[in-house]
């Protein structure tokens, strides 16, 4: 009787939960009103903020990592590529490594090259800022 129970609540627990597993696509609604508001086929446009730390990423991070030498010895590969209006003129290039993965090490190595290129001084500062404030500082 004790194996009958156990195996009627272990199937009935599968079944629900196999049931509530599944990864069925949402399907669009059928209302044209909520269509118009918010179109859920429609595609996610990236904020403010993301598109920020994007810029900052390609333009400012990566340059400047990618110049120090102990980061290019370590992390990237040096690739020779022909510059369009030069046929005989290559140009060296650091490129990230396809096949390596990311280590908390790499992060902070980069981020100490970033520093020792970008040094902060006392009155953009932060920390200073904020002790400045009433109310939180000092």
């Amino acid at each position: 009787m004790k194996q009958l129970i156990t195996t009627t609540l272990t199937a009935s627990a599968f079944i629900l939960l196999s049931g509530c597993a599944t990864d069925a696509p949402v399907a669009p609604s059928q209302n044209s009103d909520l269509n118009k508001i918010s179109n859920s086929n429609g595609k996610e446009k990236a904020g403010l903020m993301q598109k920020s730390l994007d810029n900052w990423l390609k333009n400012e991070w990566t340059p400047t990592v990618n110049k120090d030498k102990k980061v290019q010895k370590k992390y990237l590969k040096k690739v020779a590529t022909k510059r369009a209006d030069k046929d005989d003129h290559t140009e060296e290039k650091y490129v990230e490594k396809e096949d390596k993965n990311f280590t908390l090490q790499e992060y902070v190595d980069k981020a100490s090259a970033y520093a020792k290129a970008h040094p902060s001084d006392d009155k953009n500062s932060n920390v200073k800022k904020l002790q400045s404030m009433p109310v939180i500082g000092k």
